[in-house]
């Protein structure tokens, strides 16, 4: 367990209220970065370079179970989790920091995701969010969303946004034990947008978000003019966001997302994301806005493309992308 990460979740848990419960459960949407956090001032408190702005998927992401055990048991989408495995590993590490919390030396954690895993789709983000949830739902710590973005933030950086609904900003903070760095929503809905998902290949990464990013940070020459990028669009996007500008709201997170992919390409030895298929469809998205379609692409650390629209462009997008998955964020939200 790291001393830093136990200290800063004691301090959180400290005045909390107990009220055990024999099964936690919760939901917590998967989110799309409009303005991507790419690059950490502190590996061990996933504190972000740069602060960010995402987008819920509505009810797309993940469910979680959780109980009281002997032994630390995963159970994704029905099935068991070798406990040898990086990912058993990297969420019994987690749960490492609330066991003396919740009185358990383990415990049995049931997930089922409505996304691809690890293909790109946020995954990550949704099951440490959905987990810190249902912990506190099991535990009864009656947490407000600021302390739970908090804690959702040691699992996964972006979770830290997962704890809420619709638009979300993620401030990077400058305070050096990360007190300042959680995840607020932006008070703006907007029922007309749509998100697309464009599944161009689910298998799993050759190379993780985390690995990526920590050798983009360390090798990649273009990376030191990403924070002022990442700082102009992501005031661009807030103010596109609060007056209801569509058109600079996608023309701002594509140039994000492209921004950020140029970034990683430039990685030694180079990592893109891409593939020839991502690469087409991202010219078919250009094509569509020179007949006037108002269509914009954002790509997270994966392949698949992910398109923002209004509901008034709905029938070209689904005659130009026939397997599409469309999105209402703000129709589909849960409670």
């Amino acid at each position: 367990m790291n001393d830093i990460q136990y200290q800063f979740v004691k301090k959180i848990l400290s005045t909390s209220s107990h009220s055990a419960k024999e099964v936690g459960r919760a939901f917590a949407p998967s989110n799309i970065a409009l303005c991507k956090y790419w690059g950490k001032r502190d590996e061990v408190l996933n504190l972000p370079v740069n602060s960010s702005i995402s987008i819920s998927l509505g009810n797309k992401g993940s469910f979680t179970e959780i109980k009281r055990s002997n032994k630390d048991t995963f159970i994704l989408n029905d099935e068991i989790i070798d406990n040898q495995t990086a990912f058993s590993c990297r969420l019994s590490k987690f749960l490492d920091l609330f066991r003396s919390h919740c009185r358990a030396p383990g415990f049995e954690v049931r997930t089922k995701n409505n996304i691809p895993t690890s293909a790109g789709l946020a995954s990550s983000a949704s099951g440490f969010a959905a987990l810190v949830l249902a912990l506190n739902d099991l535990t009864g710590w009656e947490l407000n969303n600021k302390d739970l973005s908090l804690l959702a933030r040691l699992g996964s950086g972006s979770a830290s946004r997962s704890i809420y609904n619709g638009f979300v900003i993620w401030n990077a903070g400058k305070n050096i034990d990360g007190s300042d760095s959680y995840s607020q929503s932006i008070d703006v809905k907007w029922p007309e947008i749509r998100i697309g998902i464009i599944k161009i290949d689910e298998s799993e990464k050759k190379i993780s978000s985390r690995d990526a990013m920590k050798k983009c940070v360390a090798t990649s020459k273009k990376y030191n003019f990403w924070p002022s990028f990442a700082a102009e669009h992501l005031c661009k996007i807030q103010n596109s966001i609060i007056v209801k500008d569509f058109d600079m709201l996608g023309s701002t997170a594509e140039k994000n997302a492209l921004k950020m992919h140029e970034v990683i390409r430039d990685t030694i030895p180079r990592i893109d994301f891409f593939t020839s298929e991502t690469y087409q469809c991202l010219e078919r998205i250009k094509s569509l806005r020179s007949n006037n379609v108002s269509v914009y692409a954002t790509v997270d650390a994966g392949p698949n493309i992910k398109v923002l629209f209004l509901e008034n462009e709905l029938k070209v997008i689904c005659k130009e992308f026939k397997k599409v998955e469309i999105i209402n964020p703000f129709g589909e939200m849960n409670a």
